[in-house]
């Protein structure tokens, strides 16, 4: 049995958000944007490929910084409108050199960076 993507549910552009984590450790690394296609070319491939929503094309995670994401396990949430990506993550997740994307604290004092750039 191949799994059909268009179960799941897309926002009016046709993407769905993904959040990438880290397989071994839990930790979140980044969220990006998945089409049906780009979810088919990630089961085909095992590497992570989401839709670039500014480029308007498929962005292999690493395929030019080298920081690539391996798929470990892809799953839907209940309502089958978010996935998450198990991933091996190679190198850092973020454009800016941290390991996650989500490096600032937020809070009613104002905001915090938790890892400084690498």
């Amino acid at each position: 049995m191949t799994f059909d993507p268009s179960t799941l549910t897309y926002n009016d552009a046709g993407l769905i958000p993904a959040i990438a984590q880290d397989h071994e450790t839990g930790e979140i690394l980044m969220m990006a944007w998945m089409n049906a296609e780009s979810i088919l070319k990630t089961l085909e491939t095992g590497q992570v490929t989401y839709w670039s929503r500014s480029r308007q094309e498929f962005w292999a995670k690493g395929a030019t910084s080298g920081h690539v994401q391996t798929l470990m396990e892809m799953r839907v949430d209940c309502d089958r409108d978010c996935l998450l990506m198990q991933v091996t993550q190679i190198g850092p997740a973020c454009h800016t050199g941290r390991r996650s994307c989500f490096y600032t604290a937020i809070s009613a004092a104002g905001e915090v960076d938790l890892t400084p750039e690498g």
